[in-house]
């Protein structure tokens, strides 16, 4: 099918996709908040057990006050305890998840060698809420013994954003775009408005990891819907607009309907939008086929839909033969590396030091230069030329951090972020580039399992950043020797024209045959 030709006819980017374009994108500014908020939801912020109460002294090391409060925000469980008095004599010896009573303490001193009885504290805990006002660990004690509890957050909300990757993916091909897109919308306010009245971790751990699937499938789903709808000129941009208002009124996508063989409503969708923008529509849908197709005679408009039965797709499809199974391999690892290596660099920016919340800010701020220089480069060199160097840049920046010395840490930290800005190219990117290596009938699908292997990627992703414990630089080390790997296998993938495929599964695998009537064929990668 030449479906492309609905832009030369109708516009690249006219009023008409414009508008579903601006209306479709105002979602996803939610779902990046959904995917990034358990760096704060999830804080454990310093804390001490509470001791007992009417305390009116308080020594931490050579300092003295009044108030556990006092002290919290410098409290290190590792290089000592506090001490505490109250007011009837007793002495205590708090730490994070114990107390220690003094047996008939001589003066009121830090040291102290006598007898003391150590309990467990009973889950009374005092908080530093200088940066973090309220997190589920205070909400719900998760500390000591159910620190664990916290850590599995991020790793659940990522199991359901890979679940919900591959089902929604799957089922955009089946059912259509716009269906999902409304199911997944309408699902992620209610599931976003259940998660502030959480009464406990349990249901919070269950509506998160329900909200990450539709969030996911929204994602994966209108990712695909704007590519459809927009011709080879993008304009790239961002823009809000209360989607749920209008989302019912989204037309399924001229791809969708020519591939599934509804002509009938693919020729009222192009009447509309030439009309939405200005224009006289001379094209008719049956003009979009191949000259082979519409030799046959056949009244495709008169035509019953659904006459023809659909041909059941499974991922199996993105495997049909040799050359379609290494690319969907090389494509899965770039998902895969792009997603650990973006969650690994954000999720790990609290640990750089510093005031938590600019961190995030800084290391969420070297996305916008990335994503301005990989789309400049993208369209002047192309895909692959874009999306290899910057993999092999962010493994190289990544692995020099094992070389510099600890007392230059502001270079560490550079390297750091100059992983982050490659890694986030090759991240944007991967979205258009899988869009345009295959056809239509399985774009969703490609689209949907790649994102799988991102949310594999992003489940891995908080168990690295806990091997900060081991060295601070271990999480990047790792993510410098994957993205170097997988940059050099991007360098065996085909480079794409700049559009959409508009084959069939037929017309891939037989344009992809090495051979035909005794000529080297490779027309398939041609129009990748």
């Amino acid at each position: 099918m030449t479906v492309e030709r609905i832009f030369d006819e109708l516009g690249h980017f006219n009023r008409f996709q414009a508008c579903l374009y601006f209306a479709a994108v105002f979602q996803a500014t939610a779902c990046g908040i959904h995917y990034l908020a358990s760096v704060f939801l999830v804080e454990t912020p310093n804390f001490v057990c509470s001791g007992p109460s009417n305390i009116t002294d308080v020594l931490y090391g050579n300092l003295s006050g009044s108030s556990l409060e006092d002290f919290l925000p410098d409290f290190k469980s590792r290089t000592g305890v506090m001490v505490v008095r109250t007011a009837e004599g007793e002495q205590w010896e708090l730490s994070r998840c114990h107390s220690a009573q003094r047996i008939d303490p001589i003066g009121f001193t830090y040291d102290f060698d006598g007898i003391k009885t150590v309990t467990a504290c009973d889950g009374n805990f005092v908080y530093d809420h200088t940066e973090v006002e309220q997190s589920v660990v205070t909400e719900w004690d998760l500390v000591c013994d159910k620190e664990w509890l916290p850590k599995l957050c991020q790793p659940t909300f990522m199991m359901g954003v890979l679940i919900g990757a591959l089902v929604f993916g799957d089922l955009a091909d089946r059912v259509g775009r716009v269906k999902i897109l409304m199911c997944t919308s309408i699902c992620q306010f209610g599931f976003g408005v259940a998660v502030a009245f959480s009464g406990n971790y349990y249901f919070f751990m269950a509506v998160r990891f329900l909200l990450a699937m539709v969030s996911s499938g929204y994602l994966v789903v209108v990712f695909v819907y704007v590519t459809e709808f927009t011709g080879i000129k993008i304009i790239l941009s961002t823009c809000t607009s209360p989607f749920l208002l209008f989302c019912w009124k989204f037309p399924e996508t001229p791809f969708y309907l020519m591939a599934k063989g509804r002509y009938r409503d693919a020729q009222t969708l192009l009447d509309k939008m030439a009309r939405f923008n200005g224009l006289e529509c001379n094209l008719k849908a049956e003009e979009l086929l191949e000259p082979e197709e519409r030799e046959n005679g056949t009244a495709l408009l008169e035509q019953e839909e659904g006459k023809q039965p659909a041909k059941k797709l499974s991922i199996l499809d993105l495997f049909r033969n040799w050359r379609m199974a290494g690319r969907t391999c090389t494509v899965w690892a770039i998902w895969f590396i792009g997603s650990l290596g973006y969650y690994v660099f954000s999720l790990g920016s609290v640990n750089l030091g510093g005031n938590q919340y600019m961190n995030l800010f800084l290391a969420g701020a070297v996305e916008l230069p990335s994503y301005l220089v990989g789309c400049f480069a993208m369209d002047r060199i192309g895909r692959k030329k874009t999306c290899a160097p910057s993999l092999l840049l962010a493994g190289v920046a990544c692995m020099l951090i094992i070389v510099v010395p600890p007392d230059i840490k502001w270079l560490a930290i550079v390297l750091s972020m100059t992983g982050k800005f490659a890694i986030a190219i090759a991240f944007g990117l991967i979205y258009l580039y899988t869009c345009e290596l295959y056809p239509t009938i399985i774009r969703s699908l490609a689209v949907g399992s790649g994102s799988m292997m991102c949310r594999v990627g992003s489940v891995v992703a908080p168990f690295c950043v806990y091997l900060a414990d081991v060295w601070v630089y271990l999480p990047q080390l790792i993510v410098g020797i994957l993205a170097f790997i997988i940059g050099v296998l991007t360098l065996l993938l085909p480079e794409t024209l700049g559009k959409p495929l508009t084959t069939t599964l037929e017309e891939a695998e037989a344009l992809g045959s090495k051979k035909k009537d005794g000529m080297e064929m490779n027309q398939f990668e041609a129009k990748a």
